[in-house]
């Protein structure tokens, strides 16, 4: 027999005994009223028993279509909020409203990053600043090779092969650092450097704030052009020269995305796939003062522990869900918010991005401990659930 619900006055609910136990014993629905007979629906849940179950829903004794219930829900990003619940449901695994979420579920554990305070050395040479390439370049040359060789500032020679040149070049960022914290003196003033640097990149000042801080913590961050990231880390202690006969490889990527900037999901997902193609993982920084956020959460999400799919029963849910489509712009502060939001019930975050296919891609997102910074840091992970 399938399972048949009502929709009244803008609500769905199963009054049907036999379905009310059969939905019940699938954690589907919340008692309405109070009645333990009675379950209301999220229009989620009831779409995707209309779409997989077969179920029936009836307004005024009369069977209703799947769009007809739907019709009554649409909204922002609706058709990627179901697609997304659907297919976490479809792999047995269960999603709740968030009208459950309750405390602080303390299942968010944080990812602890070694570090080491970083002394700038004193800067005796001057340099000369290129404006159309954001370089800045030292030729004295016990000077350059030692920021290179020690204390890995700028690009020695030619990548990979130093011997070739006599040249040091620093990145904007690298120029920057040196100027504030070793007194590196240019042809040009700072203030003009950063009008400069601003004209060619309107966000060049986040991106140089999370350098400045990764770099004052002991890391050294390089460009990260060719994995589709800003920067590429090295933790504390790595050097340019070869171990061995191998060149030092980094293994994480770090993107700035502003408060203030928007972003294709598709072209942000794409960034992180890049990274782990290449076995880096990929650390997102949201640079900026932290503001009150309209963001909302789409579900809570029970996952699987020991093999053994968990239940609102007898465990507490595992992740929270923020279901996004392929085709939306996503802002810095709008994922920093639901972030922040994750944080208060204990639970990290999964992205879910419902593609124009209705394929869903999920990315976990966990915090990383970066000792006496200022900002947060995360880490985003491909899962498969």
């Amino acid at each position: 027999m399938a399972v048949r619900f009502e929709f009244v006055d803008g609500e769905l609910i199963v009054n049907d005994l036999i379905s009310v136990q059969a939905l019940d014993k699938g954690f589907f629905g919340t008692e309405y009223e109070g009645k333990k007979t009675e379950l209301k629906l999220m229009p989620e849940e009831a779409l995707y028993l209309m779409d997989v179950r077969n179920a029936e829903c009836y307004r005024k004794g009369k069977s209703i279509s799947f769009n007809q219930v739907a019709s009554k829900f649409q909204g922002k990003k609706f058709l990627a909020r179901y697609f997304c619940y659907r297919d976490w449901r479809d792999r047995g695994i269960i999603a709740r409203s968030m009208e459950e979420a309750s405390g602080n579920y303390g299942r968010s554990p944080i990812q602890r990053y070694p570090f080491q305070e970083f002394t700038c050395p004193k800067i005796k040479s001057r340099g000369l600043f290129f404006y159309d390439d954001l370089m800045s370049v030292i030729d004295e040359e016990a000077e350059g090779m030692e920021l290179y060789e020690k204390h890995w500032f700028g690009q020695w020679g030619t990548y990979k092969a130093k011997k070739h040149g006599r040249l040091l070049k620093l990145d904007a960022y690298e120029t920057l650092f040196l100027t504030r914290h070793g007194g590196y003196r240019l042809n040009i003033k700072e203030k003009r450097f950063v009008k400069e640097a601003t004209k060619r990149r309107p966000d060049f000042l986040s991106l140089y704030e999370v350098y400045e801080d990764w770099r004052l913590r002991g890391f050294v961050l390089k460009t990260g052009f060719k994995f589709g990231t800003h920067f590429r880390v090295y933790f504390p202690g790595a050097s340019p020269s070869l171990k061995g006969d191998e060149w030092v490889h980094s293994k994480h990527v770090i993107h700035v995305f502003p408060r203030e900037s928007k972003m294709l999901i598709s072209e942000w997902a794409r960034a992180i796939r890049v990274a782990h193609g290449v076995k880096k993982t990929f650390i997102l920084a949201i640079p900026g003062a932290k503001k009150e956020s309209p963001s909302e959460l789409d579900f809570l999400l029970y996952h699987r522990k020991k093999g053994v799919i968990e239940t609102p029963k007898e465990d507490k849910p595992k992740f929270v869900m923020l279901a996004l489509s392929e085709e939306e712009e996503i802002g810095g502060e709008e994922l920093a918010g639901a972030i922040e939001k994750a944080k208060e019930f204990g639970l990290d975050l999964i992205l879910a991005i419902c593609d124009r296919e209705t394929s869903i891609t999920y990315y976990r997102v966990k915090r990383i401990e970066l000792p006496k910074s200022k900002y947060e840091y995360y880490e985003i992970e491909w899962k498969q659930p």
